[in-house]
């Protein structure tokens, strides 16, 4: 049965505290949406319960359904509470310790004197070397010897390896060593997953090569079986439209993909939020924003620019390097959950220690015992009593967690207790912020501020203040914004090779080789991913440094991007100078300066592809009957310099394009709720989002 013309498409995103469903028409534009506690034991349950749910509230049968998205924290968590598989590694000889001697830098927040170094997810008494040997540019200097190889997987069997990692010295260069072990595991291990570096990362760095591909193995096994749960669940329920997960570099794949190369959903969920920011950004005439997506747990910041978000080549996941496109996330612990302390020395701390789902904040009345984020703002009145109209929160119960914990031990009143977790966790955040604009060479003043998540629209004024920011976004959506950017990105996938040209004279017959092949894998994917060839586009890249440089600069080889069933024109020395030009221009925007006198040597060549999917588009908010608009009103604190004010409070449903005030002002969204200071002018755009100017 066919379910291309529905236009109904579900997003999932299932974050460390609550699990968000968005059901849209993509067609009309309309939606319905869901938020519940997640399930940490089984996610899965909570993926399956929110989709029954919202189907019953829209009244659409499961069979309407053509398209099922996904954000996920599985193989995050797993990393993050080391509760992944038991895994093997093999490599070649005299490379046992290459993960253990790592790099000799330590954690920027760590003194010498203080820090650990982490621990990593093999022990060296399950790596096994083998005999072989390859040359930079994939020569065979010593051929890989079986015997030896089947010894190998023998005591890592006796071991009881339940997933296995294969990184060969130089294997980016030629992978037929790697999958030659590859086929030797298959009658050594049966059932047990093999990772190649060839696959997962073919590009130089052995630590970072070989790291990434440890941790692809660590999460393989319970990242496929979380999506054959899913894929069963939805199965049941007679959903059968394919499932498709969100990387972290913004774009989908298959389940079956995610499910061999799981490493690429690290920032699964974060991803989302960005592409669902962009989305709201444009459609509020802003191309240029700064993302904040505040959660219960976390708090994710992206800064954008002209509708395509950062992209980072590397990060690192619980102080372990992950050198795999990403989207440029920058996340600390600040969300609603995030508990304040006072320590020892009488100084207040907020996060990065979260209540969680369970037990929660105190006010959620499910045994909390630690001062939050949500309590300090129920406290003070800037959050409604009722979480999504649905979850009820007991005020009594915060104002004593805020009393006992923070307002006691420092001597202070309820509500200068409840002010001082707030706004240290709004400095926290203004820090972040400005970690990815002012430290990067972008003035935060230039962009908008897109406020997403559950906090997010309770934050953003302060902290715009605290930078400047003219406008704030708050999207009409804000507390689900992940789901929407779900809803709103291709299909993309990304591949890498280390080529090492030389510093003056490049071999192009070489660069065009490895070109040709990996825009064949990118058309083999392509059709594996079941995308009509006509709508998929491929993008050429390269990764280049100055001479003596430790780490190369990503950039694109051309603005326009080629149909993926076309033939690329070769490359020629024309186009090394253009894209030498572009490598120069990036060095000056990234670094603030460049030289042309300088060599520059080609590392690395890449090919993106994107297959087009259906997307959401936002359309006009229909006008609302004209109501009692600011007929209730609470008291909120609002710091010492306003003290308590009694405070409108409007009901986002009743609103209709065009509505405005001058703070201070509460407009409460089913799950958000935004904050209008003193002094700042809010008013409603055509797509239902709340735009603020700060004063």
């Amino acid at each position: 049965m066919s379910h291309v013309d529905t236009g109904y498409a579900i997003a999932v995103d299932i974050g460390g505290t609550f699990t968000d469903i968005t059901l849209a028409n993509r067609t009309d534009g309309r939606i319905w949406q869901v938020k519940v506690p997640t399930t940490p034991a089984d996610q899965s349950e909570a993926f399956a319960a929110d989709i029954r749910r919202v189907l019953k509230q829209a009244g659409i049968a499961a069979s309407d359904i053509d398209g099922v998205f996904h954000g996920t924290t599985v193989a995050t968590n797993a990393i993050l509470e080391r509760k992944g598989a038991v895994v093997g590694l093999i490599t070649t000889e005299g490379c046992r310790y290459v993960l253990h001697i790592g790099r000799h830098d330590i954690a920027k927040d760590a003194y010498p004197y203080t820090w650990v170094r982490p621990e990593r997810l093999v022990p060296p008494r399950r790596i096994q070397e083998v005999g072989e040997r390859l040359n930079p540019d994939g020569s065979v200097a010593q051929a890989l010897d079986e015997e030896g190889c089947r010894r190998a997987l023998a005591a890592l069997r006796a071991d009881g390896v339940e997933s296995l990692a294969v990184c060969l010295l130089h294997s980016y260069a030629n992978a037929q060593s790697e999958q030659r072990v590859k086929t030797l595991a298959s009658e050594a291990l049966p059932g047990v997953p093999c990772s190649l570096s060839a696959e997962v990362l073919p590009v130089f760095r052995e630590y970072e090569r070989t790291t990434a591909t440890v941790l692809n193995a660590y999460v393989l096994p319970k990242v496929a079986g979380y999506h054959q749960r899913l894929e069963a669940r939805l199965e049941a329920m007679g959903v059968a439209a394919p499932l498709r997960i969100m990387k972290s570099n913004g774009g989908m794949y298959s389940a079956r993909a995610a499910a061999s190369q799981p490493i690429h959903t690290a920032l699964s969920g974060p991803a989302a939020a960005v592409v669902g920011a962009i989305l709201v950004g444009q459609a509020a005439g802003e191309p240029d924003v700064i993302s904040i997506d505040v959660g219960g747990t976390s708090a994710d910041i992206c800064l954008s620019q002209g509708g395509q978000p950062a992209i980072s080549a590397g990060g690192e996941i619980s102080a372990l390097p992950l050198h795999v496109p990403m989207v440029d996330v920058h996340t600390i612990g600040a969300g609603g959950g995030s508990i304040a302390r006072v320590g020892a020395s009488g100084n207040l701390s907020v996060g990065p220690q979260s209540a969680g789902a369970e037990p929660g904040p105190a006010c959620y009345g499910r045994g909390g015992s630690e001062a939050t984020v949500t309590d300090a703002n129920l406290v003070l009145g800037r959050s409604p009593a009722q979480l999504g109209g649905e979850i009820a929160l007991e005020v009594s119960l915060a104002r004593q967690v805020i009393a006992k914990k923070v307002a006691q031990p420092l001597g202070l009143t309820l509500e200068a207790a409840a002010e001082g977790v707030i706004e240290l966790l709004n400095n926290n955040m203004a820090a972040a912020i400005r970690a990815v604009s002012v430290e990067r060479g972008y003035d935060p003043r230039k962009f908008a501020l897109v406020a997403g998540g559950g906090g997010g629209a309770l934050h953003a004024g302060r902290l715009a203040e605290l930078l400047g920011i003219p406008r704030v976004i708050v999207p009409a959506s804000a507390g689900l914004l992940s789901t929407l950017g779900l809803l709103a990105t291709d299909l993309k996938t990304d591949f890498v090779q280390t080529v090492m040209q030389a510093r003056s004279k490049h071999d192009l017959s070489r660069l065009n080789a490895a070109l040709a092949a990996l825009e064949a894998r990118a058309q083999a994917w392509i059709r594996a991913e079941g995308v009509e060839p006509s709508t998929a586009t491929l993008v050429r890249t390269a990764g280049l440094r100055y001479v003596h440089q430790g780490y190369e600069l990503t950039v694109r080889l051309s603005d326009d991007a080629q149909a993926a069933g076309e033939r690329a024109a070769p490359l020629t020395d024309a186009d090394i100078d253009t894209l030498k030009a572009r490598f120069h221009q990036a060095h000056e925007r990234q670094y603030a300066w460049s030289s042309r006198e300088l060599a520059v040597e080609l590392v690395n060549i890449g090919v993106t592809a994107y297959g087009r999917l259906p997307k959401l588009v936002l359309h006009p908010r229909a006008q609302r009957p004209e109501s009692a608009l600011g007929a209730s009103s609470r008291p909120v604190y609002f710091g010492r310099g306003n003290g308590s004010v009694e405070t409108p409070i409007y009901d986002f449903d009743q609103l209709s394009p065009g509505w405005h005030c001058i703070g201070p002002a509460i407009v409460e969204q089913r799950f958000s709720t935004v904050l209008v200071l003193p002094g700042h002018a809010a008013r409603m755009d055509d797509y239902g989002n709340i735009l603020m100017e700060v004063r």
